[in-house]
């Protein structure tokens, strides 16, 4: 199953509209998508408009795969529950959100294991074709790691902190 979300703040019609397509190409694809708030009705994908974040989750660790836009609560889901993710990050010279911090964050994930990022509908296409191939990576912890947690203390007291090793 491939779960898709957009999250819940902002429609983001490119990817549901590349998504249903695709899968109107693959009857036998399973793919649920949440929408968020869109007038976009997809005509070949089990879709709600929202889902509450325990079905979210939920719906995120059942999946083989989840495509999704470029929101570090849906990046950071995926990488705790070590599933393949497809990113399309939203635009802001196309009306998709206010700047470009979506595209930097796909940027900064774009090379880490099981995390493939596409930048337009065809890419996005291309990529939705070989997810099978996408290998899930090593699940991310839930919390901060204890070096940084340091850091963080070490900064709020006052003190130097010391650069990083390695």
């Amino acid at each position: 199953m491939i779960f898709v979300t957009v999250g819940t703040q902002l429609p983001f019609d490119r990817l549901i509209a590349t998504v249903d397509a695709w899968a109107a190409t693959r009857p036998d694809a399973d793919v649920f998508a949440q929408i968020g708030p869109s007038p976009l009705t997809p005509r070949h994908l089990r879709h709600a408009a929202f889902v509450d974040p325990a079905e979210c989750r939920a719906r995120m660790a059942e999946a083989d795969a989840v495509v999704a836009h470029a929101g570090m609560g849906t990046i950071l889901g995926a990488l705790e529950l070590g599933k393949p993710l497809l990113i399309l990050p939203r635009r802001a010279a196309l009306g998709e959100h206010r700047n470009d911090h979506q595209v930097a964050t796909a940027q900064r994930f774009a090379d880490r294991r099981g995390v493939r990022v596409a930048f337009t509908e065809s890419d996005l296409v291309g990529e939705l074709e070989g997810l099978d191939e996408l290998e899930a990576h090593e699940r991310l912890g839930p919390f901060a790691s204890e070096r940084l947690i340091g850091a963080l203390r070490t900064f709020l007291d006052g003190a130097p902190v010391a650069a990083p090793r390695g």
